[in-house]
């Protein structure tokens, strides 16, 4: 979480560092979520058939060395690969980390330990953004160092993991693992993401390359549901996903994962390109929205673990997530900023109260032995609703910026045929242009920011939607269900 966090606040500087482009930088976000996505459901399966500790540790090594590699990374090409590798561990992370303390702690309980675990979320996020600012901003240490910064992190916890953590772990001889679901989802969602980054700018959305890779794309995930329906083991478990409260948890968690990581992830680069802040001073703009994540999910866990019920809160959360992009929606390159603390708060506080609680919500209708399967397919969900959230709002934001420059231009005066790559808003190397196009491009960006929250306010209505018609159950107080529940799990 830290290291994600670091980095968001001080990607445009470096994506600006490797001279590389508006759709590079949605990319180097995507590229992370997209194999985090991709690798989620199979971590969580592999959870169910071995050892849960070792397959965290495993986890945590990928991620450190991916993080070294990201920092060496010498142009936005390598620093994508290397984000895909990163996203790899974070996939496992992201999973393990619930599915671990789903084993040890009853769901009415869970909901305590899972406010714990939010608010750890919310302190990385908080410290990130101000440590990621700092360390940008420091000329000694520089942009690398916000990759860096995650070793020592991860070496404490291998240590701390392999000396504390006692998991008892149940082997099965008859493992089977759904590579070709896996894959056939990824494939599936690349294609889509492609698609979405190039449409409108490479080709028409009236087009050959349109109809291949739309229909490329939705072959390869209809292929995905086919295999994942006669596998013996599959990643993303149908009999789960057909159940009425898993199904709309799903729906609301990939409504919640869209809003939440294409939203956030633009706010860091609104500050910056936007508004003339330095990244650290964008990172000390963003608490407002963490501070609402740590109160919400610390204040709603307990409160859940004391009297068993998850949907109020779950509504509540949605329906301020989406009155605080609402909010944010109103935003141009003058909204003043107090305004956009209080919209940033209210997202905090509905990711806080809903994100966390999707899961526990899910948890609580499967048997203990496909609890990593579930969990999986949840964050797995999630991750794909902030995968295409990032991609979709990234290709808006592009073409709004374009265009806003190329209006700035014409106004000022300027062909915008002859402006170049700064007439097209190619380069996110903000500094290094003359002066006239500065305050073009920075404008742009910030009168663009308020459709890609519009757009995030009407997918977080989903989400709300999908909890009203969620069923209101109270929390069990057992680790499994009842022994009826292994041959038809109730839902």
């Amino acid at each position: 979480m830290i290291s994600g966090t670091i980095v968001s606040v001080a990607l445009p500087q470096i994506v600006g560092a490797l001279k590389g482009t508006q759709s590079q930088y949605t990319w180097v976000v995507t590229a992370s979520l997209l194999a985090s996505t991709a690798s989620t459901p199979i971590w969580g399966k592999l959870a169910d058939l071995f050892s849960k500790k070792l397959l965290l540790q495993i986890s945590i090594v990928i991620f450190m060395v991916s993080s070294l590699a990201c920092g060496f990374a010498q142009d936005t090409a390598q620093l994508i690969t290397f984000r895909a590798i990163q996203g790899l561990g974070m996939g496992a992370l992201q999973v393990l980390v619930q599915v671990i303390i789903a084993a040890m702690i009853s769901p009415k309980d869970r909901g305590k330990y899972n406010g714990y675990l939010g608010g750890v979320m919310a302190v990385a996020t908080v410290a990130g953004p101000l440590l990621g600012g700092l360390i940008a901003d420091t000329d000694w240490l520089g942009w690398r160092w916000c990759f860096f910064v995650a070793v020592p992190f991860t070496v404490i916890a291998f240590f701390m993991l392999q000396k504390t953590l006692h998991v008892v772990s149940v082997r099965r001889s008859d493992v089977k693992i759904d590579y070709v679901g896996a894959t056939l989802i990824a494939a599936g969602v690349s294609v889509l993401l492609i698609w979405v980054t190039f449409v409108g700018n490479s080709f028409e959305w009236l087009s050959w390359q349109t109809a291949a890779m739309v229909g490329g794309g939705v072959l390869l995930l209809a292929l995905a549901t086919w295999v994942e329906t006669i596998v013996k083991e599959p990643v993303v478990p149908v009999h789960i996903v057909r159940q009425r409260t898993p199904a709309l948890a799903i729906v609301a968690s990939l409504a919640v994962g869209m809003a939440m990581f294409g939203g956030a992830v633009f706010l860091g680069q609104y500050f910056q390109t936007g508004r003339g802040y330095s990244p650290t001073e964008s990172g000390l703009l963003t608490i407002p929205m963490m501070l609402g994540v740590l109160l919400s999910s610390a204040i709603t866990g307990r409160m859940i673990s004391k009297s068993g019920n998850v949907k109020p809160y779950i509504v509540v959360g949605s329906i301020v997530l989406t009155g605080g992009f609402l909010l944010l929606s109103t935003t141009d390159h003058a909204t003043p900023i107090p305004l956009m603390m209080v919209a940033m708060l209210l997202v905090g506080a509905g990711v806080g109260m809903s994100m966390q609680n999707l899961v526990l919500a899910i948890q609580n209708t499967v048997p203990l032995r496909e609890l990593g399967a579930a969990s999986g397919a949840i964050t797995f969900f999630r991750s794909l609703g902030g995968t295409v959230g990032v991609s979709v709002l990234g290709a808006v934001l592009a073409n709004r910026v374009t265009a806003g420059i190329n209006e700035g231009l014409v106004k000022a005066g300027i062909d915008p045929a002859k402006a170049g790559a700064a007439g097209a808003g190619g380069s996110l190397d903000i500094q290094s242009l003359p002066e006239p196009f500065k305050t073009i491009v920075t404008t742009a960006y910030g009168d663009a920011t308020g459709h890609i929250f519009l757009i995030s306010a009407a997918i977080a209505l989903v989400g709300v939607l999908a909890t009203l018609f969620l069923k209101p159950v109270k929390l069990r107080d057992s680790l499994d269900l009842p022994a009826t529940s292994e041959k038809a799990p109730v839902g």
